[in-house]
């Protein structure tokens, strides 16, 4: 029997996993912005901190279940946090400035 399985993602009409957890890594900008929203936020410096240590970017990809950051910072972060992020299959999504966070949130998460 052949296997069936898709790959992929699609994004449903409703929030299919509200309760997943989604960190912003972002600029000051949209820091501001975020925090006013209520959401999880981490900026470069926090990132900085743990300094390529896989022990700590492990345990801090294992903390969110997704990521998005801002589209100004996401090509420094593989160079600040080294490859564990990606080899967690928690890469970040990117996020314009002109994007509203609050429905990039929602989209991940009604996204399966």
């Amino acid at each position: 029997s052949r296997d069936k399985r898709f790959s992929g993602s699609i994004k449903l009409p409703n929030v299919a996993r509200p309760r997943l957890s989604v960190c912003i890594i972002c600029d000051l900008q949209q820091e501001d912005i975020a925090k006013k929203a209520g959401l999880t936020t981490q900026n470069m410096d926090d990132l900085k901190k743990l300094n390529k240590n896989k022990k700590l970017v492990k345990k801090y990809c294992a903390q969110f279940d997704a990521f998005l950051a801002s589209e100004s910072i996401i090509k420094t972060i593989p160079r600040v946090v080294g490859p564990h992020m990606n080899r967690a299959g928690k890469f970040p999504t990117a996020v314009a400035l002109s994007d509203d966070l609050q429905d990039k949130v929602a989209e991940v998460r009604s996204t399966v």
